[in-house]
Formats: structure tokens, C-alpha cells, sequence
């Protein structure tokens, strides 16, 4: 009896990818860094590095700094501006085969929203992933910590872009489940959870932080756990789909993910590590999700059973 093949596709509101393995802005470059390595058009998507209105240099070195279990990084947003993303990247990336859903960052709201207008009416981008969290940027957490502002800026941008939003936010908030409720009423069509941890790396000779902009964002292994707890917890809190980011880097890290909640996946540190990991991942991702009894990814898309054990009776 031959095994039906097995529904890898997922819906994150208007946007429906062949499956939900992406790989995350700003480890993926402009994917010609990875062509020769990785057959990108398998990628359910690829969100190319984050660009801003203007290139920008980035901040001073080091900018990043390898730590236990995970990577620090101050980039700064270094990137060539979105009149070369059109003119250069663009032309290129729309011909990968893949889905290219492009990382926009402003330092204010209206930045936010004519980035998202413009780059979302370019043809071949199919959504947009507005970077409301980056730690290393003056003035970009903002939108990511304040429920009204996020909501504000979601807004603005879903009513001038003709794509569809994925909102990225920051685990260094109190409660991240009311940043994503913002996001939904704000008509995100998904939330990205989660960008980087806010930390920093002490050179004790020197006395000096190691990292040129003093504090960075943490990448890697030693988050994977918050970010599982940030999209349980976000699961619970909105309807709007998920895409889960942090520290995943193997069959497994994917598959805890959509357990929890995440309905795709963006792999990010392991890239650099292993720039095949994407490609190993969905080779073994079918048999993973048929070992459930499912014959679909979404069958499996939140499933955890998080009910509290009660202690034994004496």
C-alpha cells in the first residue's frame, strides 16, 4: 500500500507557502551568498537581510561575538538601502523559485509604512515582514515594546501595502502575548516570534564590553526555549498564525515549534554553522509529520497538550 505524500503547505493568513520552512533576514543574505550551497527554490520563503529607506553602514566593530550555545550580534541593520534592493537584489531574487518576503526597518512609523507601500507594490515580493524589534538599532525596539504603537504601525502599513504582513517582535517586553494581540488588531496577517535577546559580552582584562555597540541581540541555541515559551504563550493569546524563530537547527527544533504553536519556522544562526540545515530539515520533515498520524503539517500546528500535572495522591 503506497503512503499518501504528506501536505508540507501552510496558510499564514493571505499568504499560502509550499511548506514552512524559511530561512530568517540577515543570515541568509541576498541568497546569492547561499546559492552554490543550498537549492533555494525548495525554501518554503526567504527573507533577504532587513533594508531601510537609506543604506546604512551599520554600527562600529566587533559586531558579533560568539558566546556558550549562541551568537551575539550589533550589525546595526548594514544594508544597501531599498533603492539598490529594487534595482540589484530584487531583479535576482525573484527568480530563485522561492517565496521572497522582505524585512523592512524604520527608525518612525512613517518609515515603516512607505517602506512597506513601495517595496509590497514591487512585483515579485509576496509579503512583508515589518522588523518592529531590533535591538541594536536606536529607535526600532520602540514599536516592538508598546502595544499601541505596534498596533499603530501594523495598521498603517496593512492599509497601504498590498501584500501580506507578517509583524516581527521582541521577546524583551513583559508580556509579548499583548504586543501580539496589538499586531492582530492591527491586521497582521502573522507574527514572527522571536527576534534576538537583548545581552551583552564582557572582555574582564580589558574591562570593555566586546561588542562595538555595547549590548546586541542573542541569537542561537540558549533561546530556542524563550522563544517556545513566546509562541505557546502567543498561541493562547490571538488566532493569527506564527512563525516560529530561535535557536532552531535540526528536524527536532522544527517539530517542537509546531507542536507549540508555529505555523512555519525561520532558521537563522544554525545557517552559518551548517548552511545545509534548511535542506536536511525538509527532507526529514514528511516522515516526522506521518510519524503522528498526520497527513498534513497543519494537522500538527499546535497540538501540545499543556495541561498542568496534578501531584499524586499520598
Amino acid at each position: 500500500m503506497t503512503t499518501p505524500p504528506i501536505d508540507l503547505s501552510v496558510q499564514l493568513g493571505r499568504l499560502r507557502l509550499p511548506n514552512p520552512v524559511l530561512v530568517a533576514s540577515g543570515t541568509f543574505g541576498y541568497a546569492r551568498e547561499m546559492e552554490r550551497i543550498v537549492d533555494c527554490s525548495r525554501l518554503g520563503g526567504i527573507l533577504p537581510k532587513t533594508i531601510t529607506a537609506l543604506p546604512r553602514i551599520g554600527n562600529a566593530p566587533w559586531r558579533t561575538v560568539e558566546v556558550t550555545a549562541g551568537l551575539l550580534n550589533a550589525i546595526g541593520l548594514d544594508n544597501d538601502g531599498v533603492e539598490t534592493f529594487l534595482d540589484h537584489h530584487l531583479p535576482y531574487l525573484r527568480e530563485i523559485g522561492a517565496a521572497i518576503i522582505v524585512s523592512v526597518a524604520g527608525r518612525t512609523a512613517d518609515d515603516f509604512v512607505e517602506l512597506a507601500e513601495r517595496v509590497g507594490a514591487a512585483p515579485g515580493v509576496a509579503a512583508i515582514e515589518l522588523n518592529l524589534s531590533c535591538p541594536n538599532v536606536s529607535g526600532g525596539v520602540d514599536f516592538g515594546t508598546s502595544p499601541q504603537s505596534c498596533e499603530n504601525v501594523v495598521r498603517r502599513a496593512r492599509d497601504r501595502c498590498a501584500v501580506p504582513i507578517l509583524a516581527k517582535l521582541t521577546p524583551n517586553v513583559t508580556s509579548i502575548a499583548d504586543i501580539a494581540r496589538a499586531a492582530a488588531d492591527g491586521g497582521a496577517d502573522a507574527v514572527s516570534l522571536i527576534n534576538t535577546v537583548l545581552a551583552m559580552a564582557i572582555d574582564w582584562r580589558k574591562r570593555r564590553p566586546m561588542l562595538g555597540n555595547v549590548m546586541g541581540g542573542m541569537s542561537g541555541p540558549a533561546i530556542k526555549p524563550i522563544a517556545l515559551r513566546c509562541v505557546h504563550q502567543v498561541r493562547s493569546a490571538v488566532d493569527i498564525p506564527i512563525v516560529g524563530i530561535g535557536g532552531i537547527a535540526n528536524l527536532d527544533d522544527v517539530m517542537q515549534f509546531l507542536v507549540a504553536g508555529a505555523s512555519a519556522i525561520q532558521i537563522g544562526t544554525a545557517n552559518y554553522y551548517d548552511p545545509k540545515a534548511s535542506m536536511k530539515i525538509l527532507d526529514e520533515l514528511p516522515e516526522a509529520v506521518a510519524s503522528l498520524g498526520a497527513a498534513s503539517v497543519a494537522e500538527i500546528v499546535g497540538t501540545l497538550d499543556a495541561r498542568k500535572l496534578t501531584p499524586p495522591e499520598n
